[in-house]
């Protein structure tokens, strides 16, 4: 094909032109440090040459940043310059003007028509939303209209043609089977060579304010948010930075394993992090340790009795944030014993403590309160005597106003809420020793923030949350106290880490506002429809439409030992440069992954093990838990199940199940 040669050459002239640039750029780099320190002395006492200089050499730095991140898209581009192309005739056009379609702009100069057009501009709407026929897609300067005379798909690999044909249809199905039948990987796949028309529709949203996306299990969801984000990125250049966004993932390995998404998509790293370890950051002061969702989990496992699930539910509720209310309500009676105060020829009485305390200042929050009326005394008696306190009275001054808190440690604070509530107290121990069980996390956040204030997280533009349905009402009702940035949440009720489906799209509303709209995506791509329908019976799901492709039935076997099942493991799975990249042995437990990962390595050193601490998925043979598997997939799955069921051995199964590509196999002792 001429036109992607032409291309390809005229990629590499360009990376070669942009080399020469930064090696001149770092040159000058180089010169204006050299200049600046020979000059500093003599430059002017105001400081103005001085200032001039720096920004100088920021504005070169920065330009030559900017020169390496495009010159890196561009090499990326050279393994695949494009995938689609349309011929697009606008209304009152005789001829049909051609549009390649790409991971990148790339144009020869800037300035000039692009050769090919970043799968994000207003043009690429066409290849995602439309067949042959008419056509229209948002512009800048408003709906530009015609018909659409051609579509091409093609597949590029190293610069090389693999195959290009005009299609009718929007993304072949044959394209589809061939990209969800290849082998898994160590790293999400980018998703831009097969975004469906409803997955467009999501990924350039920009109307509302809060997108909920309801999705089975292998839709894309995550890919789809993770390419919504780079289109943001990409549109909002202004007003959205990568740096601005942030994502509540499940784990570190689920994070790893997204990593290079934006990266991959030309667009620089967004921050992750999970709401676990937001909350342990956030009590720190309060408790050195807690526990995390993942005990939890394994108690739910091991079975919890009633009175206890119910103190859980409870305490993850709305009924909770209810309880808080009224215990602040009568809480401010033990907390403060207001005294007059003498500084200094000034005096505030205790009638005087108690307007500036109650009513002046009531809207602050009871243990932030005291500060304000510090603020107010202070600058009142420097206006009064016409001098400033030095800040060593500031502090005997504090020191005196703080004393009139019965106390301010939170742990205590929270252990009167438990007593009130007639729940078991926390342990009255000193602070190294304390230690905070899952039920009490949250609960304890929410407390701070109402007794404390909320530190509002401004500087995130835009939140995105994973595996939504693994979230409570207390948890969202923080998230909102947090954040008042535009969210993409999403997950899959079907993969609760409970027993019962968690469905948190009948609450949000509640907590985030009305600007909030919800998107169902009920068709599964990554399993074979062998496996997606295996798995729609273990949770009674009969919505999902899958995709038409299929592969080995579902194997179900019992084994005598754990040793005839791990030989049978052993000698079935099928890892190597013939057979898949991926192969997994899914647990319920953590104990159980443990023991299976031992009892395999003493057989094979080719495999990996990943628990909570992990931070990287690999490729071969990984043992791990049901829970930790979330959100990753392999080719090949073996689950480890039991033959007694538990509350929680449907769910596990199902989570197991929908992580296989290509072969799953239940294995039962």
């Amino acid at each position: 094909m001429k036109f992607l040669e032409e291309i390809v050459r005229k990629l590499k002239r360009k990376i070669v032109q942009m080399d020469q640039e930064i090696l001149a750029g770092q040159k000058d780099i180089e010169s204006m440090h050299e200049y600046y320190w020979e000059n500093y002395t003599e430059m002017d006492q105001y400081g103005y040459e001085d200032y001039d200089n720096q920004q100088a050499l920021l504005q070169r730095i920065n330009a030559n940043q900017d020169t390496l991140r495009l010159r890196s898209r561009y090499k990326k581009m050279l393994d695949s310059p494009f995938f689609g192309r349309v011929d697009f005739r606008y209304d009152g056009d005789d001829e049909p003007e051609i549009f390649y379609i790409g991971i990148g702009n790339f144009a020869e100069e800037a300035g000039r028509i692009p050769l090919i057009y970043d799968w994000r501009a207003p043009v690429s709407a066409l290849f995602y939303d439309f067949d042959k026929g008419e056509a229209s897609y948002e512009a800048p300067a408003g709906r530009m209209c015609g018909e659409i005379e051609a579509k091409w798909q093609y597949k590029i690999r190293r610069g090389k043609m693999v195959y290009g044909f005009e299609s009718d249809v929007k993304i072949d199905d044959e394209i589809l089977k061939q990209e969800f039948g290849s082998n898994s990987d160590i790293q999400l796949k980018n998703i831009v060579r097969t975004i469906q028309k409803e997955q467009n529709a999501i990924i350039r949203n920009t109307k509302d304010k809060i997108l909920v996306i309801q999705g089975a299990a292998g839709s894309g969801k995550t890919s789809v948010a993770l390419h919504r984000i780079a289109y943001l990125l990409y549109h909002d250049r202004k007003n959205l930075k990568s740096s601005g966004v942030l994502v509540l993932s499940p784990n570190s390995v689920f994070s790893d394993y997204i990593s290079h998404i934006l990266p991959e998509l030309g667009e620089e790293n967004i921050r992750e992090m999970s709401l676990d370890l937001f909350a342990y950051r956030e009590l720190k002061s309060a408790v050195p340790d807690c526990e995390d969702r993942y005990h939890q989990i394994e108690k739910n496992i091991a079975g919890i009795k009633e009175d206890d699930l119910s103190r859980y539910r409870f305490k993850q509720s709305k009924e909770l944030i209810g309880a808080v209310e009224g215990f602040m309500a009568q809480m401010e009676e033990w907390l403060v014993n207001l005294k007059g105060i003498y500084f200094r020829g000034m005096e505030k009485t205790e009638e005087e403590m108690i307007r500036l305390f109650y009513f002046k200042f009531q809207d602050v929050p009871v243990l932030a309160r005291m500060d304000a009326v510090i603020e107010y005394v202070v600058d009142e008696y420097e206006t009064r005597y016409s001098m400033t306190l030095s800040e060593e009275d500031v502090e005997k001054l504090r020191t005196r106003f703080q004393a009139m808190y019965t106390t301010t440690d939170l742990y205590r604070i929270y252990n009167w809420f438990l007593e009130e509530q007639h729940f078991p107290k926390l342990p009255e121990v000193p602070y190294d020793r304390r230690y905070l069980e899952y039920e009490d996390v949250f609960p304890m956040l929410y407390l701070k923030y109402r007794l404390l204030g909320v530190g509002r997280q401004d500087q995130i533009q835009h939140l995105v949350v994973d595996e939504m349905q693994d979230y409570s009402y207390l948890q969202y009702t923080i998230l909102g106290l947090l954040f008042q940035c535009p969210m993409t949440i999403l997950g899959d009720r079907s993969q609760t880490m409970e027993e019962k489906q968690n469905d948190v799209t009948r609450f949000l509303p509640q907590i985030l506002g009305k600007q909030l709209r919800k998107i169902e995506m009920n068709k599964s791509y990554r399993n074979t429809v062998e496996i997606a329908e295996y798995a729609r019976t273990l949770v009674g799901m009969d919505d999902a439409e899958l995709l038409n492709r299929h592969g080995k039935a579902v194997a179900e076997r019992e084994y005598g030992s754990k040793e005839e099942m791990i030989s049978h493991i052993l000698e079935h799975v099928k890892i190597g440069p013939e057979g898949y990249e991926t192969a997994a042995v899914l647990t319920m437990t953590e104990a159980e992954a443990r023991e299976w990962y031992e009892m395999i390595r003493k057989k094979t050193d080719q495999v990996h093990y990943i628990d909570r601490d992990s931070s990287r998925f690999g490729r071969g043979l990984t043992v791990t838990t049901f829970y930790m598997a979330k959100g990753l997939e392999f080719d090949q799955v073996f689950t480890v199940a039991h033959k007694e069921e538990t509350k929680m051995t449907r769910q596990a199964e199902y989570i197991c199940a929908t992580r296989a590509l290509h072969e799953l196999e239940v294995c039962r002792i």
